[in-house]
């Protein structure tokens, strides 16, 4: 019996020594050492997709932002506030009721003009070939100063200057002629006539002039544009934050409420978006300084 035991036992360390001389079999694909290998491949392709990525690739959300903006200050840099004016500030066409190159239908009418003062407050003149527009054109001052070539069914013609408006019952297209104006296209006893119209654009015309309403300050100021070629759609007054629009009343005068800008420069726009800037104007109340500009004619 004992024998026996000592040869089992004998037979089994032999068995060990031999299995252990034997190769050793190739790893399993679940194995450690095969997983670490497309591990590393994974990383690789991750790290060079931003180095040269295909046009459908979006860059690292990290680094987009730093790299793009220093492009763009390289390349682009910010304007200073003198290179580029404010938005306010930029010249565009009028968006108001008359435009040029419209024809305008309606009546004409009269009434005395007396000195040819009106509702645009340019005061007397010597010159009658005037007239009042309907509220609704008048646009609260917008068409004063406007020069409009007006047509008869007859055939004649006239130019007239806006300088008064005509309240209701004028209707939209209505144009209220001096009596004078009025002779020069049909017989004043027809009282009303058919008529056509549009804005005019006058090649020979002087400089214009700047008027501050009586009572302005440097605390408070209202600024008229006077014998201007085409009308004025905006005034603006130079102040420490830059230019300034003003608000414009119905009696043809831009409004500082505050005085700011009052006595300083100016820049005047037309409905055609010609800028013109006006330096050294006197704050001097009612009296009508002339300068050296006028509006292009069109």
């Amino acid at each position: 019996m004992l024998g026996t035991a000592v040869i089992l036992t004998a037979a089994g360390v032999l068995f060990c020594l031999v299995t252990a001389m034997l190769p050793g079999p190739k790893a399993r694909a679940g194995d450690p050492a095969d997983v670490a290998a497309p591990a590393a491949t994974l990383a690789g392709a991750t790290s060079s997709a931003p180095t040269s990525p295909s046009p459908a690739d979006s860059p690292p959300a990290s680094a987009t932002p730093s790299v793009a903006g220093a492009t763009a200050t390289a390349q682009t840099p910010q304007p200073s506030a003198k290179e580029t004016p404010p938005a306010a500030s930029t010249p565009a066409p009028s968006a108001g009721r008359i435009q040029p190159g419209a024809s305008y239908k309606g009546v004409a009418t009269s009434y005395a003009a007396g000195d040819g003062n009106g509702a645009c407050l340019f005061g007397p003149s010597d010159d009658l070939m005037v007239a009042a527009m309907n509220t609704t054109d008048y646009e609260s001052s917008r068409a004063c100063g406007a020069y409009v070539r007006v047509r008869a069914a007859n055939g004649a013609s006239i130019t007239v200057r806006i300088t008064n408006e005509c309240p209701l019952p004028c209707a939209p297209g209505q144009l209220d002629l001096s009596q004078e104006a009025f002779a020069k296209l049909a017989d004043p006893k027809l009282g009303r006539i058919p008529i056509t119209w549009s804005l005019l654009s006058p090649q020979s015309s002087g400089a214009l002039s700047i008027r501050y309403k009586t009572g302005s300050s440097r605390y408070w100021c209202a600024i008229q544009v006077i014998g201007h070629r085409n009308p004025v759609a905006r005034l603006e007054v130079r102040t420490a934050a830059g230019w300034r629009k003003l608000p414009r009343t119905d009696y043809n005068y831009f409004l500082s409420a505050d005085g700011s800008g009052c006595g300083g420069a100016m820049r005047i726009t037309d409905i055609y978006g010609e800028q013109l800037t006006v330096e050294g104007t006197a704050l001097l109340p009612d009296v009508a300084q002339p300068t050296r500009v006028q509006f292009a004619p069109h």
